[in-house]
C-alpha cells in the first residue's frame, strides 16, 4: 500500500506525508516541528515513525522544520549539494549530524527503505531546486512546485504518475491586478517563479496518462488565489481539453495550514 497526504501547502508553508515500501517520508518540512507533529497527529503517526525527509529547495515555507524534526528523530535530511552548500553557508537548519547529510544528485535514483526515489530539475530562483517522483508498490507519486515555467523534464516525470502534486500558485488576472509591487509580480510571473492555475491546467492536458488517479493542485497563493478559483480553472482546462470525464480520477485542492484528503492505493 501507498499513502499521499498533504500536511499543509501553500505560501506559508509546505510539508506533504507519504508511505510505501515500509517508509514514512515527508517531503518538505515548512512548518514549526510542533505543527508537523500536530500534521502527523491527525493522520495517527509519530514523529518517530518518520523515516526521512527529502527537501525541495531553500526557502523558508519549505524547510522551517527540517532541522528540528531530523535532531529530535535522527532523520535522514536528502537535499542537492547546492542546496546543502546554502544550508551551511547560511546556518539555516542549525546543526545537523554529519552522518545524517544526504546529498543527491537530480536524475540518480536512491533508496530509503523498499522506497525508490529521484529527484529532478525544476526551475525556480533557489540554489538548486527539484521536484520528486516516488516508486512503490508499482506505484509513482510526483511532486513538483515552485515552477516558473513548465519543462520537458518536469513533463517527463508527471508522465506515467499514479498520484501527483502540482502548483497551481496564482490566479493571472489576481496577481496582475492586485496589490503587489510590479518587480514581485514580475518574479512571480516569470521563468523562475511559480505556476499559474492555466499553466498547471495545461501541463496536466500535456502529461495525463490511464494511470493518474489523484491530483493535488499545490501551493496556492493566499494573495492572488483561491481554492475554488484554481480548482474550476484547472478543472475547466481538462474538460475543454477532452481529459475529463475520466471515472476514477479526482482533482483535489491542497489545504493551505491544514491536513487535506489523504489517499491509499494498493
Amino acid at each position: 500500500m501507498i499513502k499521499f497526504c498533504p500536511i499543509a501547502s501553500g505560501s506559508s508553508g509546505n510539508c506533504l506525508y507519504v508511505f510505501g515500501g515500509g517508509a514514512h517520508i515527508l517531503i518538505d518540512a515548512g512548518l514549526s516541528g510542533r505543527g508537523i507533529e500536530a500534521g502527523l497527529k491527525t493522520l495517527n503517526l509519530a514523529g518517530r515513525q518518520l523515516s526521512a525527509i527529502l527537501v525541495t529547495h531553500e526557502h523558508t515555507d519549505h524547510i522551517k522544520g527540517v532541522g528540528v524534526l531530523s535532531r529530535r528523530y535522527g532523520l535522514p535530511v536528502y537535499a542537492t549539494p547546492k542546496t546543502w552548500r546554502y544550508f551551511e553557508r547560511h546556518n539555516v537548519l542549525g546543526t545537523v549530524d554529519p552522518f545524517l547529510i544526504r546529498k543527491i544528485e537530480p536524475e540518480q535514483p536512491f533508496s530509503i527503505g523498499g522506497l525508490q526515489a529521484v529527484a529532478f530539475d525544476i526551475p525556480h530562483d533557489a540554489s538548486q531546486p527539484v521536484g520528486y517522483s516516488l516508486f512503490a508498490e508499482h506505484k509513482k507519486i510526483t511532486v513538483a512546485t515552485d515552477i516558473g515555467e513548465p519543462t520537458d523534464t518536469i513533463r517527463r516525470y508527471i508522465t506515467g504518475s499514479d498520484i501527483v502534486l502540482l502548483e497551481s500558485n496564482h490566479d493571472t488576472d489576481m496577481l496582475m491586478n492586485g496589490k503587489y509591487p510590479p518587480i514581485l509580480k514580475k518574479r512571480i510571473a516569470g521563468p523562475y517563479g511559480h505556476l499559474s492555475n492555466d499553466a498547471a491546467g495545461k501541463l496536466l492536458t500535456e502529461t495525463m496518462t490511464e494511470h493518474l488517479r489523484y491530483v493535488y493542485l499545490g501551493h496556492l497563493s493566499e494573495e492572488n488565489n483561491r481554492p475554488l478559483i484554481a480548482f474550476n480553472t484547472v478543472e475547466g482546462i481538462l474538460y475543454e481539453q477532452g481529459v475529463l470525464p475520466r471515472v476514477g480520477f479526482k482533482l483535489y485542492v491542497a489545504e493551505r495550514y491544514g491536513v487535506s484528503t489523504a489517499v491509499e492505493m494498493e
